[in-house]
């Protein structure tokens, strides 16, 4: 008989040949023998034995199909039915609905194919995590011994969220633990078009965008509709428009592409301010631009006295220095 978890109205997650099914009892050995090879960047102590994967799958494994509120779910990952990996959703907050990923696939096949497994499990995992459960959040607890997979991270929309110092001792060397996280998705992006000129006016208008603008004066029409019409033609800038169900609630833009560093500008909607979207819409655009240009330094310049927007380059782990008596440089390497 198949397992099936009563908490998920959905069972079987699929993308081309590749699927996610409830945990499987016959695969519990290949598990138990990934796990034991990838004991270097697992928080697992001692190898495995048989009888305590015997008595996990039977004791721990064959009561989550059943619980209302799991503390974890976990899925077979196949291809074409034979597990290739497994991995789910792991100390599970049911009040704050997020969950901790979890993944490990196939030592053989980690080598060669490590990003492209992650992306599939990746995809296939959010459709459980947002979708069935409408979770709100999903992250990744991991310590610092794999910088590619922070990558693969970045490519599929999660950010770095905190990184805790020196938090645990591996290999008598006290490691990083990087946490990265991915919400349910609230803004999306598109490139900015000429239906967007009288919004963008706007927004820029504000006076408390003008507050901490690097240039104070108004704005004449005329001359953001220059630049304007300019700026979205210009193969050098990355230009979009971040909405939230089709409603236009900000920007962010980078200029530069041709360059190993680029300039980052982005403003919200001031009547978005105050309720946490600036760090998003930021982190996000800066996936999205890492998502097309891979590998990049971005640079941002934020006036001194513009407190949110420092914190949020702080949050997002910039590298912060003085540009002017009024002025700070933010820097970062995608």
């Amino acid at each position: 008989m198949e397992n099936k978890y009563k908490v998920l109205s959905q069972q079987v997650f699929s993308n081309g040949d590749y699927s996610i099914v409830p945990i499987r009892m016959e695969d519990r050995y290949e598990i138990m023998k990934w796990r034991n090879e990838q004991m270097y960047h697992l928080r697992q102590n001692e190898p495995l034995i048989k009888e305590e994967q015997d008595n996990y799958f039977s004791n721990t494994i064959s009561n989550l199909f059943e619980a209302e509120t799991p503390n974890q779910i976990l899925f077979s990952y196949t291809k074409e039915n034979t597990c290739i990996g497994y991995g789910g959703l792991v100390h599970i907050n049911w009040v704050d609905k997020n969950a901790e990923l979890s993944f490990i696939m196939d030592t053989e096949i980690e080598g060669t194919s490590f990003e492209k497994h992650w992306c599939i499990f990746i995809n296939l995992i959010e459709k459980v995590a947002f979708l069935d459960l409408k979770f709100n959040k999903i992250f990744t607890y991991a310590f610092d011994l794999r910088p590619h997979l922070y990558s693969v991270l970045v490519r599929n929309g999660f950010e770095e969220e905190a990184r805790l110092k020196e938090h645990c001792l591996f290999d008598s060397i006290y490691r990083d633990v990087v946490i990265h996280a991915k919400y349910k998705n609230k803004i999306q992006f598109r490139v900015a078009e000429i239906d967007d000129l009288t919004v963008t006016y706007t927004w820029a208008s504000s006076p408390i965008v003008r507050e901490y603008a690097l240039s104070k004066g108004i704005i004449p029409f005329e001359e953001h509709k220059n630049w304007f019409v300019n700026k979205i033609a210009d193969n050098n800038a990355f230009f979009l428009i971040a909405t939230i169900e089709s409603t236009p609630i900000g920007l962010v833009r980078f200029d530069g592409l041709s360059h190993q560093q680029v300039t980052i500008s982005y403003l919200l909607d001031p009547g978005y301010h105050g309720k946490g979207l600036g760090k998003q819409l930021l982190s996000r655009g800066l996936s999205k631009l890492y998502r097309e240009r891979g590998n990049i330094t971005v640079t941002g310049l934020v006036h001194i006295n513009n407190i949110a927007s420092r914190r949020i380059f702080e949050q997002l782990c910039f590298h912060q220095i003085h540009e002017s008596e009024v002025l700070l440089r933010f820097t970062k390497q995608l």
